[in-house]
């Protein structure tokens, strides 16, 4: 993502998973690991996604560390594709290697959004992240996991109105009886092309919004 990302290789449930690392220049309050979960490995999702390096960005300049990461079976990460089982194991395995303790956020594009939520079904309650980002959830594509209520109040869902991958009505279905707000972006289809910067800014606006009050 820029001169400063390292990149690794760390133990995964099925052997190493390729992670990529950005420190803040400004580290926030508190410090804190931001997780970033990709989009489908079998469309060609990939730590190196746009839309996950703009949300990596916007993290790092909030000051949180950011990790990046290959679900198993991509790039240089081990193992093969597992419909969103193995690879919410993936991201529980880092979680537990780089961020045992202090401040957590993740977020999630397409069916990392879904990783995501599968990985807070699995959350102890005194390990849950301070903010949840959900970017194009596929809604349509997966049963995707109820959002524990606690988290309502410290999660953003991002949809573009023209997503022809993931219909808006799909999420709005699955926010609806959980009384979830979705921002809907207009005109943006489900990459953000050409939107980038608003993305970004949509992200910078929640993360800010989501730190505590001292």
């Amino acid at each position: 993502m820029n001169a400063h990302t390292q990149t690794r290789l760390l133990p995964g449930p099925q052997g190493a998973l390729e992670v990529a690392i950005d420190e803040p220049a400004q580290p926030r309050s508190g410090g804190g690991l931001a997780l970033i979960a990709h989009p489908h490995p079998l469309f060609g999702g990939t730590l190196h996604n746009k839309v996950v390096q703009t949300l990596a960005r916007a993290h790092v300049q909030q000051g949180w560390r950011v990790l990046r990461f290959n679900f198993r079976g991509v790039g240089a990460s081990a193992g093969v594709h597992d419909h969103g089982v193995g690879e919410t194991d993936d991201l529980l395995a880092l979680l537990q290697l780089e961020a045992a303790h202090g401040p957590l956020a993740l977020a999630g594009f397409s069916f990392g959004a879904y990783v995501v939520l599968r990985a807070l079904e699995r959350l102890p309650a005194q390990r849950l992240p301070q903010s949840v980002l959900l970017v194009g959830a596929a809604a349509s594509r997966f049963e995707l996991p109820v959002l524990p209520t606690e988290l309502h109040e410290c999660t953003a869902l991002l949809h573009g109105e023209t997503d022809d991958t993931v219909p808006l009505a799909a999420v709005l279905d699955w926010a609806r009886p959980q009384g979830l707000p979705v921002t809907v972006v207009p005109g943006v289809e489900h990459f953000f092309h050409g939107r980038l910067g608003l993305l970004k800014a949509l992200t910078l606006r929640h993360l800010r919004a989501c730190e505590p009050a001292f």
